[in-house]
């Protein structure tokens, strides 16, 4: 009998389609960090699949899904071979099916003493490989058997500790530590904040903005991200004898391990501990999907193995995805800070994942034609990683009669000039700088925690110094308390206690904060200037580049793209914004009213205007550490080769960036010569 005669037709073609559709989602989530559809989604294609092999074993296949442990690695990235594959886990969604999970097991193993229950933290894999007490390779999950050595990266996270002041006796002296590095809520609510303002695509969760962080090239970037991290595993686990005991040992070694994981002796051990976090996990300040379940003792852990690309001794319970439905009363257009017209629906209250839900931001108009969001709609309601409320999709059958589509008007609603969508662009833009709502956005985003960072000058407040009306003494017209960001810098105590909610102590506290953000760095000033596709990031590229606001000033677009991650757009705007009278009247704003800069250190010295490119590991120093002394000599660190490349350092296992150095024809020096180079440049500057 025939293949074809025992499966039928229907059934082979619909698991060639979900191999091709769940292929294509591995594929944006592992790779690309862009997935397009929920986690829920992903579980619903995924169990598709495997329970049609599971019916008809012919049609599974050796490049099903089904048998992979993750996605491919990241080409800019050396790749790295786990000393062990890095399994992923099956999952289970009902405590029914983690009863069956607890039945296989014990028919197996009958005298299984414990589980160990952990809270499942929806961050990325990660592998650190440490010898004799030191950091020596990061490494992500990649495809299970090969991931992207990240090294310098992860080297950034603080909870990462880079020594171990606490090995025990019986700990082989090279091991794999593995856990998850994750990106807590107040950072991740923070980045995307950034990435909007600076007109860039949002993170859909914190598990892609964790991804997203590790994977960038530059560690410096890394580093601003304020990635954290928990460690749960240990390859060989050295004089441990149980997870449990791997949690303790890692702990007292100075890793970070989750203080939210049990042991369980039942199954109703393991029902309570599920029940108890599947509400009370809105309460921490990471993001965590489930719960991972596994057999304590390591040696029963053995005893029941693993199948091609799952632990059998482990299961991973997912909560049910928190999904609400509200209804859409309004869809409104709100005006940022770089008059970016951004249409936002707002919903009738809905609480999801612990918090009450008014509005959801619908990014584009061609968001809303996509999902098809109408005023009146009965729409699916949850929280990008339960901090983000996103509608998912519209429940068609409860749309009401005579819903109309929803079209992006042409003005804008703050001061009626036009909406302009400019060419390979996504948004809508109203132009006009003086409109109320950019003005108002502008003193926002001047005052937030990654700009000047005035502490106390809130919304509530910022509306009030806009609304409250004076009469300028140079002009003789009315205007607000404050009209842009220099204006800040002039108020006075009574003009604060005209305002509500102020008093003696109050407007004293806020003058005080301001006074005291008259002197910053200037990477931060130019963050708070608003300039179109500047973020924090961008900022600190410039600042390092050009060193002082009198060098930004009259940079050309030609010395803009120079600087390291600038690209055309951007250094257009940067210029654009300089040469404008608006920014110039700000800036000499400022200067009137004592704000200044503080100059960034170029490091002028023997290896002034010399690009560099660090590639591979280095055995003598941390790439951080050798990026700085090359600093130190004048020379810019660089992340991508060029003809203007000075230098390529190859390290241990270099990358691309050696074969396309090599291809160019640029100078490459091993460590040895580098670091020879580096002492007589160094002796030459008297550097210590």
């Amino acid at each position: 009998m025939t293949d074809a005669e025992v499966v039928p037709e229907q059934a082979r073609q619909r698991a060639a389609a979900l191999r091709r559709e769940i292929d294509h989602h591995a594929r944006l989530y592992y790779v690309r960090d862009a997935p397009e559809i929920s986690d829920a989604e992903y579980d619903r294609l995924f169990r598709e699949l495997l329970e049609l092999e599971e019916r008809y074993p012919q049609l599974q296949t050796e490049d099903s899904p089904t048998h992979r442990v993750g996605g491919a690695p990241v080409e800019a990235f050396t790749k790295v071979r786990h000393r062990t594959t890095m399994l992923s886990l099956d999952n289970a969604f009902s405590i029914d099916e983690v009863a069956a999970f607890v039945k296989r097991v014990e028919r197996v193993v009958p005298d299984v003493e414990s589980y160990v229950c952990e809270l499942k933290i929806d961050g990325l894999a990660i592998s650190l490989t440490y010898r004799d007490g030191q950091l020596v390779r990061g490494a992500t999950r990649g495809n299970g058997v090969e991931g992207e050595d990240v090294t310098a990266q992860v080297r950034t996270v603080r909870a990462i500790p880079w020594t171990l002041h606490d090995v025990p006796g019986g700990a082989p002296s090279e091991f794999e530590v593995r856990g998850e590095v994750y990106l807590p809520k107040p950072s991740f609510a923070a980045l995307n904040a950034e990435m909007e303002e600076a007109g860039r695509p949002t993170y859909a969760n914190p598990r892609n903005a964790a991804a997203g962080a590790v994977r960038q090239l530059d560690p410096r970037i890394t580093a601003r991200r304020r990635l954290s991290a928990f460690m749960y595993a240990m390859d060989p686990p050295g004089p441990a004898r149980s997870q449990k005991e791997i949690l303790d040992l890692l702990s007292q070694m100075g890793f970070r391990v989750n203080p939210n994981h049990q042991l369980a002796s039942s199954l109703d051990d393991v029902a309570a501990f599920l029940e108890t976090w599947q509400d009370k996990r809105h309460q921490l300040d990471y993001e965590t999907d489930g719960v991972v379940i596994k057999v304590s003792r390591l040696d029963q852990q053995g005893e029941l193995g693993a199948v091609s690309r799952s632990p059998r001794w482990a299961i991973a319970y997912k909560f049910p995805p928190e999904e609400k439905e509200a209804v859409v009363e309004d869809i409104v257009v709100q005006v940022g800070r770089t008059g970016a017209a951004t249409p936002v629906a707002w919903l009738s209250p809905t609480v999801v994942a612990g918090s009450t839900v008014r509005r959801a931001t619908l990014h584009n108009e061609d968001e809303v034609a996509r999902k098809d969001v109408r005023v009146g709609d009965t729409v699916i309601l949850h929280k990008a990683g339960d901090v983000i409320p996103e509608i998912v999709r519209v429940v068609g059958e409860k749309r009401p009669k005579g819903a109309k589509p929803w079209l992006m008007p042409d003005t804008c609603p703050s001061c009626g000039g036009p909406l302009t969508r400019e060419e390979g662009e996504v948004v809508r833009r109203c132009l006009n700088a003086l409109c109320p709502a950019q003005r108002r956005e502008r003193l926002r985003h001047f005052a937030s925690r990654l700009a000047m960072n005035i502490e106390g000058l809130g919304e509530a407040i910022i509306d009030q110094l806009l609304e409250r009306r004076t009469i300028d003494a140079a002009t003789g017209l009315e205007r607000g308390l404050v009209e842009d960001p220099a204006d800040l810098f002039t108020l006075t105590r009574d003009q604060l206690l005209e305002l509500d909610g102020f008093a003696d102590k109050s407007a004293d506290n806020l003058l005080r904060s301001i006074a005291s953000r008259r002197v910053v760095p200037l990477a931060r000033l130019v963050s708070a200037l608003g300039i179109r596709h500047v973020g924090e990031h961008t900022a600190f590229a410039l600042a390092s580049r050009f060193g002082s606001l009198e060098g930004l000033r009259h940079a050309s677009v030609e010395e803009l793209l120079e600087t390291e991650g600038i690209g055309a757009v951007v250094a257009e705007h940067v210029h654009q914004w300089f040469q404008s009278d608006q920014g110039k009247r700000l800036l000499r704003k400022l200067n009137a009213n004592g704000v200044r800069a503080e100059e960034a250190a170029t490091g002028a010295g023997p290896w002034t205007g010399q690009s560099w490119v660090l590639t591979g590991t280095l055995e003598n120093m941390t790439r951080p550490e050798a990026e700085a002394r090359v600093r130190a000599l004048g020379g810019t660190p660089s992340s991508s080769v060029s003809r203007k490349t000075h230098a390529v350092v190859a390290g241990a296992s270099p990358g691309s960036k050696l074969e396309k150095a090599q291809r160019l024809g640029v100078r490459v020096l091993d460590e040895a010569a580098f670091l020879d180079e580096l002492a007589r440049a160094e002796a030459a500057a008297g550097t210590p």
